[in-house]
């Protein structure tokens, strides 16, 4: 029992530090996410030691999610490295006490350079918070370690500042799932949009499909057996006329429009909805549901006619569907 309670314990200290942070943000972080929107060039992330493993992941999930970033050792880029350093960079130091030596002999250098220049620290007075622009703290009341000295919170704390930045940078970039496969091309999102429509959708004899004739109480039944928040509208020869949408029903009732015994499915259907093919990429499928703000895509053949029905879930990977020739 006394191993869960000092687990517990380290897990407690470290939670404590990062909820502390959130306290502490301000306009300095604020003003470091727009001036890496606003560079034309790179983040460069340097640390050394522990603060230096932290700032490599920070560099690896800023670069896996729009913003071109790398990570330069302090020792290494006096011995040569400083030559991918330009004027239109971001420096971002990190080191818990500011009093690292081998990063502060590299900060005046980069200031020379003309980066604008930010630090993550827990000693905002500190020699290196002296020499940037801008000053992250992320100072933590204790380390988790019984001795208060190995690193433990304090990396913690600065790991989940550098998150914060990525994500913030996620929302403030508008960088979508699409633009996250074209760098994960080797992970399960990345694999699934590179594949074709045809490997996951529902076939045609699988979609929810009414005539043009059709009564709406008839679409309504449909829609509400497939429960893929739509319907398909097809004339004689299977080839698509118009889509009904939930949305589309609640327009319709908005309007004043519920005799659904009188109304046939042509009456209320969208004419023309976006479509695609079955040989099309779904990374294109998904791109295509994000522009317009649509879950569902009619796949048809170069005649128009239905060939199956594809769902955003499906592209995702939620729910059971087809892959690679198997049930998932």
């Amino acid at each position: 029992m006394m191993i869960l309670s000092k687990a517990k314990d380290v897990l407690k200290i470290e939670a404590r530090g990062i909820l502390a942070l959130a306290e502490k943000l301000d306009q300095a972080f604020e003003t470091l996410v727009q001036d890496i929107c606003d560079t034309p060039g790179r983040v460069i992330i340097s640390g050394i030691g522990k603060s230096g493993l932290i700032g490599r992941k920070i560099a690896a999930t800023l670069s896996s999610t729009g913003t071109n970033a790398m990570f330069l050792h302090p020792v290494e880029a006096v011995h040569g490295d400083l030559g991918m350093v330009s004027p239109h960079d971001v420096f971002i130091a990190i080191s818990n006490s500011g009093e690292t030596s081998e990063l502060n002999q590299l900060l005046p250098v980069i200031r020379r350079i003309g980066c604008r220049m930010a630090g993550f620290t827990g000693n905002p007075a500190s020699t290196m918070a002296r020499y940037c622009d801008l000053v992250i703290d992320t100072g933590v009341e204790k380390e988790a370690c019984p001795f208060n000295m190995t690193p433990t919170a304090s990396t913690t704390a600065q790991l989940a500042m550098g998150d914060a930045l990525a994500v913030v940078l996620i929302e403030k970039k508008r960088f979508k799932k699409t633009d996250f496969m074209r760098s994960h091309p080797g992970g399960a999102l990345g694999q699934r949009l590179a594949s074709r429509v045809g490997e996951i959708m529902l076939t045609a004899d699988q979609a929810p499909g009414v005539f043009v004739d059709d009564t709406m109480t008839s679409a309504l039944e449909i829609m509400d057996r497939f429960s893929l928040g739509a319907v398909l509208v097809l004339n004689r020869y299977r080839q698509l006329q118009g889509i009904i949408t939930d949305g589309d029903i609640r327009h319709a009732i908005a309007r004043g429009i519920t005799d659904y015994h009188r109304l046939t499915a042509g009456d209320v259907m969208t004419r023309n909805p976006r479509c695609s093919s079955v040989d099309a990429y779904l990374y294109d499928a998904l791109n295509l549901m994000e522009k317009y703000e649509i879950t569902v895509l009619p796949i048809v053949d170069s005649d128009n006619r239905l060939e199956g029905i594809l769902h955003l879930h499906d592209i995702l990977g939620k729910g059971s569907f087809k892959f690679n020739g198997g049930n998932r």
